[in-house]
């Protein structure tokens, strides 16, 4: 008996997901809890687990296809207690009812505006970067929601069109200029100019002979409209302080191979900084906080989001109440988040809740940088390359001491210079306090 698997919900505003990978393939047996494909969202990759045993049989969403939520993915044979049989034709007896619930239904349908106007963070983003209305869009999700595809099919029509009206009836309604980027302007010409269906937004390059082509990812595709996100709504200020970390230095050279044997893991910088950071922003709320709309909200967990490579991605898992962790607890959770990470095994709850961001640039060799800000959160703190340089010390003396750039961007909506510059300066004291003889 075939039963039907459906794109489950992997988040509170996650209303889509794209099948990144089949683990099952049909013929494939499939064991209760086991995962049978990888699915990509606009925030976190997950796998899909069956929810009994059974043998797949047919795959109906091909890889890279985005599906919505509640959506049939592929066709399982089940068996045993678990099986769900396939309900027998209704019978006459069964029609009158059944007739009747169908226009409350529809009227439910109809009248369910909650959802309408509930837009999840893909769709907000794809309709501010090409100015599309959304108030202007028919949506075709549950409950009238408006989906990503939606937004595609409105700019591929060359932007808002009415969502009832033909251009007879009702003048075609032009599209906001508030939030504009440089690729919504031909959008809402072609909207006020003519009814002609726009071609699609590519920027005309030839491909000579040695070029290649590579196909943007569902992540790549998300880091790309999180960054113009950002850059397009945070005003970024941007500061950076030197510090001596000579003393620190030394610490973890003295340290690192005692801890490494008695605690498993390698003692890198990065649990220092993140250290420095947490107290500097107890001292400092206001950098702990986030942007929403017309208010700034001020968090009272401190959850440091933290920035992955990949081979093909930047991911940015949190570590959780950091403030209420040793260096060897940040030296744990730091290690737990980059092997998940590694291994593609993040789960949504590692993604979720960051209320400041760390980034160890320094790590392939940076001297000075200008991160873009994790929006909503209030700045972006970036670690540069441990260097060692002659400077001016003690009395009028040189010295040769381990130095390194610390780079924040900030929100200049809720922050000013001069409260960036304080919390940065704590952070510089605090890591320039640490010596050769500093206990952890």
């Amino acid at each position: 008996m075939a039963t039907d698997i459906k794109m489950p919900q992997l988040g509170e505003s996650v209303v889509e997901g794209t099948i990144a990978k089949w683990l099952k393939q049909p013929g494939d047996r499939v064991e209760k809890y086991e995962p049978i494909c990888e699915v990509s969202t606009d925030k976190v990759n997950a796998e899909v687990p069956s929810t009994f045993d059974g043998v797949m049989v047919e795959i109906i969403a091909q890889e890279g296809e985005t599906v919505e939520v509640g959506q049939l993915i592929c066709r399982i044979e089940t068996e045993g207690e678990g099986a769900v049989e396939n309900k027998p034709a209704a019978s006459a007896d069964s029609v009158a009812p059944a007739a009747q619930e169908t226009p409350k239904a529809k009227a439910d349908t109809a009248g369910d505006n909650s959802n309408k106007h509930r837009y999840s963070p893909a769709v907000l983003r794809l309709s501010q970067e090409h100015g599309i209305d959304l108030t202007q869009l028919q949506g075709t999700g549950k409950g009238g929601r408006i989906t990503r595809k939606d937004v595609l099919k409105a700019i591929e029509q060359g932007g808002t069109q009415p969502a009832v009206a033909t251009a007879a009836q009702v003048p075609v309604p032009e599209a906001p200029v508030a939030p504009a980027s440089p690729a919504a302007a031909p959008a809402r010409e072609a909207v006020t100019a003519s009814t002609t269906p726009a071609a699609p937004a590519k920027t005309g390059v030839v491909l000579e002979n040695g070029d290649r082509e590579i196909p943007v990812t569902g992540v790549r595709k998300t880091i790309a409209q999180r960054m113009v996100q950002s850059k397009h709504e945070a005003p970024h200020a941007w500061t950076m302080m030197e510090v001596d970390v000579t003393g620190l230095v030394a610490l973890r050279n003295r340290l690192k191979h005692e801890f490494k044997q008695r605690e498993g893991v390698n003692l890198t910088f990065m649990p220092f900084f993140i250290k420095a950071v947490v107290d500097s922003l107890k001292e400092f709320p206001q950098l702990n906080s986030v942007w929403d709309g017309d208010r700034i909200i001020l968090k009272k967990n401190i959850n440091i989001s933290i920035a992955v490579a990949t081979d093909d991605a930047l991911y940015v898992p949190v570590i959780h109440n950091a403030d209420e962790k040793s260096i060897l607890g940040l030296t744990k959770a730091v290690n737990q988040l980059a092997e998940k990470t590694r291994a593609g095994k993040l789960e949504l709850k590692d993604m979720q809740g960051g209320t400041f961001t760390v980034n160890n640039t320094g790590s392939f060799g940076s001297v000075l940088s200008a991160p873009i800000i994790n929006a909503p959160q209030a700045a972006i703190l970036s670690f540069e390359s441990i260097v060692k340089r002659p400077v001016v010390f003690g009395d009028n003396m040189f010295a040769v001491r381990d130095m390194m750039n610390i780079c924040m961007s900030l929100d200049h909506r809720i922050l000013d210079g001069l409260m960036a510059g304080r919390f940065l300066k704590r952070v510089k004291e605090r890591l320039e306090a640490y010596g050769p003889d500093s206990q952890i």
